[in-house]
């Protein structure tokens, strides 16, 4: 145990015990990631000391879809014991009366008494309020427990909320030579299976997944989540299509009514062509253009209005081009495979010796042969 000046011993080990409880409500937040509507996927750890170190008596995260809260569900494992615990928080908590009390007030009703957490909530409703609520009804509050860690893991809620628009990844499968396909060859395998799987839980903690009509037309993809367990977890396909070029009979098409297709196209598409999509399952957006693309800024708009969080751009290269050009790119995320496309390779429209300004390194990774690299836009 590390000792922090001007800190006794006993509190040096309750900032330890906090950092190490909010880690795992952080982990632990992850579980329904991608999955929660328009709510953050938000955990709650209660945690009880009685003489022999502390222990998890109740735990919850957000459940599917967006309620019950992680408080509600953390109390309801607890029960009785809640009374004189403590309650981990990742975030704020809600403020805001509906039908059920908000959760700080249910809180307070279980006698918690303590309250540590993490990321503050800047929803108006509750900025502030949540740990209001608490202080006044003499619980101790401790704010600003790995509070960066946690706004990583909630930054879609956040970019939300506070910007009008989802969090964007780009995610790349880059080949040793700086490709990322091969003109007219369809799918190409760049990287191996353990970077496919992880590229599979990406997708399942997205709220959404974006690619172009090209990408449709050259690779046909399904774009589902096909890890075993996580089929239920697929996002939302979304198509930059703003002449209505996606065949009827296109992969993704055949399963629309299982996992959502969204076709984001110019409002003049004709509309035998509309009819022929919605016949297929899918729901079109009438997009605004600029310059005969779909307009991005104020497509990020509409799809916020949509309650879409976390959005992960697959392709293709112009699509990428065109996310990085207007900066409206938040994560890049970046698979590097061993192996060279060599002629006829499509150019990767950023590369590790090309990331733009702006952009800090958080993540180096390695999955089997391949290399991962993660950069995030600074605030």
């Amino acid at each position: 145990m590390t000792a922090v000046p001007g800190h006794q011993s006993g509190q040096v080990q309750y900032l330890d015990d906090d950092n190490r409880l909010m880690a795992a409500a952080i982990r632990f937040s992850f579980r329904n990631l991608g999955a929660t509507g328009t709510n953050p996927s938000v955990a709650t750890l209660i945690v009880r000391d009685d003489g022999q170190g502390p222990r998890i008596i109740g735990r919850g995260v957000t459940a599917v879809g967006g309620r019950p809260h992680a408080e509600a569900a953390a109390l309801d494992e607890a029960g009785a014991e809640a009374k004189g615990a403590t309650a981990y928080v990742t975030l704020e908590p809600c403020a805001h009366h509906g039908r059920t009390p908000p959760c700080a007030e249910a809180l307070v009703s279980a006698g918690i008494a303590r309250v540590v957490g993490a990321a503050s909530d800047p929803d108006p409703r509750v900025s502030g309020e949540g740990y209001a609520i608490l202080r006044n009804a003499g619980v101790s509050v401790t704010e600003n427990i790995l509070a960066v860690r946690a706004r990583e893991a909630m930054a879609g809620y956040l970019s939300r909320t506070s910007n009008g628009r989802p969090f964007v990844t780009l995610k790349l499968a880059v080949s040793s030579d700086g490709k990322i396909g091969r003109a007219g060859a369809g799918q190409v395998t760049i990287t191996g299976p353990v970077s496919r799987d992880q590229v599979h839980v990406m997708r399942a903690q997205s709220d959404a997944i974006l690619i172009g009509v090209g990408t449709v037309l050259e690779d046909d993809p399904d774009l589902t989540c096909r890890l075993p367990g996580l089929e239920d977890r697929s996002p939302i396909r979304i198509v930059l299509d703003a002449n209505g070029r996606m065949p009827a009979d296109a992969s993704m098409l055949s399963n629309s009514t299982r996992v959502s297709v969204l076709i984001a196209a110019a409002g003049t598409l004709p509309e035998e062509r509309r009819r022929s999509y919605q016949n297929a399952g899918a729901t079109l957006l009438a997009s605004e253009l600029a310059e005969g693309r779909i307009a991005l800024p104020e497509l990020l708009e509409d799809l916020a209005a949509r309650g879409v969080q976390n959005l992960m751009i697959e392709g293709g290269a112009q699509v990428a081009r065109s996310f990085l050009d207007e900066g409206l790119v938040d994560r890049i995320a970046m698979f590097s495979g061993t192996q060279p496309i060599g002629r006829h390779g499509i150019g990767s429209p950023v590369t590790n010796d090309t990331v733009p300004a702006g952009f800090v390194q958080t993540a180096l990774l390695r999955y089997g042969e391949d290399r991962y690299c993660e950069w995030t836009r600074l605030a």
